[in-house]
């Protein structure tokens, strides 16, 4: 994905299908597009995670507690 929206979701009681989620829900209003992949920092999953439609996946150059969301 070369461009996404960075999403900052620093709530300690969310989990992260619920950030993934809201984020998502964000994207779709503000540009009209559902988003179908989302990268969070490794730390916070070992692998492949799908969230409604949205396949969530591991990154180490996301910074913990940031989503980058988009269309790939």
């Amino acid at each position: 994905m070369n461009i996404g929206m960075m999403w900052l979701d620093d709530d300690q009681n969310r989990s992260l299908e619920e950030k993934v989620q809201r984020a998502a829900d964000y994207y779709r209003q503000k540009y009209g597009k559902k988003p179908n992949v989302c990268f969070v920092n490794d730390g916070a999953i070992a692998e492949k995670l799908k969230v409604d439609k949205v396949d969530v996946l591991p990154a180490g150059h996301v910074r913990p507690q940031h989503l980058w969301i988009g269309i790939q």
